[in-house]
């Protein structure tokens, strides 16, 4: 029977030696995502041998200039677990060869009040196999904050929260995007030692992006989206409500016009609207409000709780897990499977 927990690691120390950490812990986990991330590319998209390691060769080289010493991480983390540098480089472009890789994720963020910390929430649907590779990471680097992620074993960074009061959820954002850039793990690794919403969005507007990406945010400021395209970041916070929601299309009235040219990710618009239905223009919502819409069926099956279907490209894809992160309790909340059958387990930053 499959553990309702994922594997939990800490680590710390300089950049080589967290990488070398996270080798030796999760060896077998990163020599198998390694094995199978180009295969599971091409179940979406055929992209050759060659264009991998073009693409793997490029960006191991923005990753030198922007924060080479994420790269000494990776180089670690090569080493201790027995692969190449050049594949564990390859899990973190997977989205930049497919252009939709990333998941067709339903997130949110929420404000405090009174008894009630700030949440950033989302629901993470990719392709199932992804769970045999999940772990939850605490790193606790030398000189910089703390942090604790929800990750596939060998990215350099993911879904969490770091001890500064930022935490994060990523999904798609169909755009524009070029060949080469800064892979997103390692901007949104920068922004976890962030300490404002301002610095934060700094870091993501300083990198070469090679892909737009979506990055919904809790920050000492409060909530926050940032839609990132390749040339331009915008802000995004509550209006009317003390909720920010956001699927796989556009919002920001900047960026409106992009949705023209790219189609929705898995029927992001229906979501979004059901998210808002279940969230906006009530009370301030809960945790326990949030788990309750991140397990919601409307629209079956391509609802914000994803099962399998017979869509051709994407219906292999179900929510892989539901997480609901805390920074100012330091946890975060994580169902091991889709919300709706499966239980929420705590994981705590201690």
């Amino acid at each position: 029977m499959t553990s309702t927990r994922y594997p939990e690691f800490t680590v710390s120390g300089h950049p080589r030696h967290l990488g070398q950490q996270i080798g030796e812990a999760a060896r077998e986990q990163v020599r198998r995502f390694c094995e199978i991330a180009l295969d599971r590319v091409n179940k979406t998209m055929n992209v050759s041998a060659d264009r991998a390691a073009a693409a793997v060769a490029e960006s191991t080289r923005c990753v030198a200039e922007w924060c080479p010493e994420l790269l000494e991480e990776l180089q670690g983390m090569a080493e201790a677990a027995g692969v190449s540098e050049a594949d564990l480089m390859l899990l973190q472009i997977r989205n930049q060869l497919t252009g939709d890789e990333e998941s067709g994720c339903t997130s949110l963020s929420v404000a405090g009040h009174g008894a009630n910390t700030p949440i950033v929430a989302q629901n993470w649907d990719n392709d199932p196999i992804l769970d045999e590779f999940t772990v939850v990471l605490t790193r606790r680097p030398t000189n910089k904050p703390a942090t604790m992620m929800c990750t596939q074993a060998g990215l350099i960074s993911y879904l969490g929260f770091s001890d500064t009061g930022i935490g994060a959820c990523v999904n798609t954002l169909p755009a524009p995007s070029r060949s080469t850039g800064v892979p997103h793990y390692f901007i949104l690794r920068q922004m976890y030692d962030a300490k404002s919403l301002n610095e934060a969005a700094t870091v993501l507007s300083s990198a070469h992006r090679a892909i737009p990406v979506n990055i919904m945010m809790t920050t000492p400021q409060g909530p926050a989206n940032l839609e990132a395209t390749i040339d331009a970041v915008r802000i995004l916070t509550p209006t009317n409500a003390d909720c920010v929601t956001h699927t796989n299309h556009c919002v920001h009235s900047d960026f409106q016009h992009i949705n023209a040219d790219f189609t929705e990710l898995i029927q992001s618009h229906p979501r979004k609207k059901r998210i808002d239905e279940l969230l906006l223009g009530g009370d301030t919502p809960d945790a326990e409000q949030v788990k309750n819409a991140l397990q919601d069926h409307s629209g079956h099956p391509t609802s914000i709780c994803r099962h399998k279907n017979p869509d051709p490209q994407h219906g292999f894809w179900t929510t892989v897990f539901s997480i609901v992160i805390q920074p100012a309790l330091r946890q975060m909340q994580v169902s091991r499977g889709t919300p709706c059958s499966h239980p929420f387990e705590t994981y705590t930053m201690t």
